[in-house]
């Protein structure tokens, strides 16, 4: 009498069931890392006395990450520099009496990043980034050119938030304990340092009170000498 052998559907079922508790297990561990990297990028940002976790859409790693690459606002003769060095402002692609702006590549791309899942985060939520998105779209702007605005927005709106935290905080320079490969003393700036056309000026955030940063400051680390670009 033949004996009896498991079924290609029993041996791919008990396959799919080992893959997946696999998989499971090594999500869990990432979850795990992820939320104890979190924790310390928290108190590291904390540690500056700034207030970017207070930005809606701005999480540990994106502050640490604006605090690490720009490490000194004041260097940013002001917000249009900074939005020329991060990428949000548009390039003037006029043509005739067509006027029109096209999307800038350039710029510190990491922080373009920051700023975009930024402004992803505000048209999720009821939030004035929204309702800026939703004005321009009334305005007769495509979504794309709308999402351009509010990345815009957001630039000015990181770039007040750290001038503010840089007058109030210890020493003047937050970010000065997190170290960055991608700061430079003199950022580049082009012609579209100007204001991106069409955008509120109002839209700036008021001021906030620092935060008492309860680390004690550590001493800048020296800047090297070139923008990254990536």
């Amino acid at each position: 009498m033949p004996c009896s052998t498991p079924s290609d559907h029993d041996i791919v079922g008990r396959t799919r069931r080992q893959l997946a508790s696999e998989l499971i297990t090594e999500l869990a561990v990432i979850d795990k890392k992820i939320k104890t990297a979190n924790r310390q990028l928290t108190e590291l940002v904390a540690a500056t006395g700034g207030n970017l976790l207070r930005l809606n859409g701005i999480g540990p790693s994106g502050a640490a990450r604006l605090l690490g690459d720009i490490v000194d606002i004041s260097r940013f003769a002001d917000r249009g520099h900074f939005a020329s060095w991060n990428g949000t402002a548009s390039l003037e692609a006029s043509s005739g009496n067509q006027q029109r702006h096209r999307l800038s590549r350039a710029g510190n791309r990491r922080i373009n990043r920051v700023l975009h899942i930024m402004a992803v985060v505000q048209l999720r939520h009821d939030t004035e980034g929204r309702r800026y998105f939703r004005r321009k779209l009334a305005a007769g702007k495509t979504a794309m050119e709308a999402m351009r605005a509010v990345k815009r927005r957001l630039s000015n709106v990181v770039y007040q938030q750290m001038l503010t935290d840089a007058k109030t905080s210890p020493g003047g320079q937050p970010g000065a304990t997190l170290t960055s490969s991608a700061v430079g003393s003199t950022p580049t700036a082009d012609s579209s340092d100007k204001p991106l056309p069409g955008l509120d000026n109002h839209d700036t955030p008021p001021q906030t009170p620092a935060l008492t940063s309860t680390v004690t400051r550590t001493a800048a680390p020296s800047r090297r000498r070139s923008l990254s670009t990536s």
